[in-house]
This record gives C-alpha cells, structure tokens and sequence, in this order.
C-alpha cells in the first residue's frame, strides 16, 4: 500500500506538472486566434494533465517498489 500511496503523490505532482507546461505550449503554438485561452486551460485539464498523471503514478510507483 505504500507503493501506492507515493505513486499517488508522485502521480498528482505529474498531473500539476504536466498541466501547467501544457497550458502554456498550447497557449504559444495554438492557431486558435478566437479562444486561445478556453482551448488551452480545456485541454491541459482534461487531456493532457490525466495522461501525465498516469504516467507519473506509473513511474512513482515502480521507482518506489525498487528504491523501498
């Protein structure tokens, strides 16, 4: 349960991560000139931020299997 439990805080820091650095790519490169800013904060939080999530939870947790 331990694995679990920092491949969840780990997962939550990816989500964050992922978020934020996707709402600003998105926000740079978008060609959407109407609602650039809708377009970006939708995706990040819907799309982008859970992929990061499941990535990381995968990450945190198979790093804390092996290190603990």
């Amino acid at each position: 349960m331990k694995y679990v439990g920092i491949g969840f805080l780990i997962g939550i820091a990816g989500y964050a991560l992922t978020a934020f650095m996707s709402y600003y790519l998105i926000g740079k490169f978008s060609s959407n000139g109407h609602d650039r800013s809708v377009e970006a904060s939708m995706t990040s939080i819907f799309v982008y931020g859970p992929i990061g999530f499941i990535l990381a939870f995968i990450g945190g947790y198979f790093w804390a299997k092996h290190t603990f």
